[in-house]
């Protein structure tokens, strides 16, 4: 098995086998994010996927999960993802369930009949970066899809047959647009009604626009106790049935789980607890992306 570059995946993939379809993000031009900086998007051969996952049987035959990487491999062509699923479960008597990474224009680009044949296929859940529900905030980070675009993808996804798990970003409007941004992302994913929802943090990382914005005095990024209310805030504006809440990323500052509709004041009273008190959150050091 071959890997090029930095290979990412979520949290609650940690145990999948990981299998590279594409190098690097088709968007690439988010102003925070620094992970394909300097990659060029590009398809990988077909002909390595297959002899991969060949490769991944005789080694892994009991995979029961697999996450295809990088950034957004939903953008890929249907014929070419089919031949990959089907590849999969051929090499994976056991598979249950495969995720991928997508954009909202990957979701509306394709058909409900294309994603309903990729659940059949084993399409068990996508993740999907909103980041902020203000749209004003996703033009100024340069996002490629506005709010209504990626509730419109969420809502056809899971219409579709695939859990969702959507990502917001905790401090990404800064200090001053802070309150706002909690509360429209509150509502945008509120529209969603995802599967599972989490919440990371905002590391501003050198070498990103991001980065150059705050050596200019261009953004301020909340402190550990702003994003603690802005997480707050954002909680108590979420009307889900049923979402899995987490914040177990490693960039957080507070682990939280919990099911918002049933759990929403004891998560609350969790972080009312841990505001102020610095010694309840994660270190510095501990933290990354």
């Amino acid at each position: 098995m071959r890997y090029k570059g930095i290979v990412i995946r979520p949290p609650s993939e940690a145990g999948s086998y990981i299998l590279q379809a594409t190098y690097g993000c088709s968007h690439n031009s988010c102003t925070f994010c620094p992970t394909y900086k300097g990659v060029r998007f590009s398809v990988r051969p077909l002909k390595e996927v297959l002899e991969d996952i060949r490769e991944a049987s005789a080694l892994m035959p009991g995979t029961r999960r697999v996450f295809l990487a990088d950034g957004n491999a939903l953008a890929l062509p249907m014929e070419h993802l089919v031949a990959i699923f089907e590849s999969l479960a051929t090499a994976f008597p056991r598979l249950e369930r495969v995720g991928i990474y997508a954009n909202g224009c990957d979701i509306e680009g394709k058909s409900s009949e294309e994603l309903s044949e990729l659940r059949r296929l084993g399409l068990g859940i996508i993740y999907l970066g909103l980041e902020s529900g203000d749209d004003r905030v996703l033009k100024r980070v340069n996002k490629v899809d506005s709010s209504d675009e990626m509730v419109r993808a969420v809502i056809k996804a899971k219409q579709c047959g695939s859990q969702v798990s959507v990502i917001v970003l905790l401090g990404l409007a800064g200090r001053e647009g802070s309150r706002e941004h909690a509360i429209k992302s509150a509502e945008t994913v509120s529209r969603m009604n995802p599967d599972y929802l989490s919440a990371l943090t905002v590391m501003v990382v050198p070498g990103t626009p991001l980065f150059r914005e705050e050596q200019d005095g261009k953004f301020f990024l909340p402190d550990q106790q702003g994003l603690l209310v802005e997480l707050r805030l954002f909680l108590e504006h979420c009307e889900l049935d049923g979402c899995i809440f987490r914040t177990n990323h490693a960039s957080n500052y507070l682990p939280l789980k919990g099911i918002i509709s049933r759990d929403r004041e004891r998560l609350v009273q969790v972080i009312d607890q841990a505001i102020g008190r610095p010694e309840l959150l994660r270190p510095e050091h501990m933290r990354g992306l």
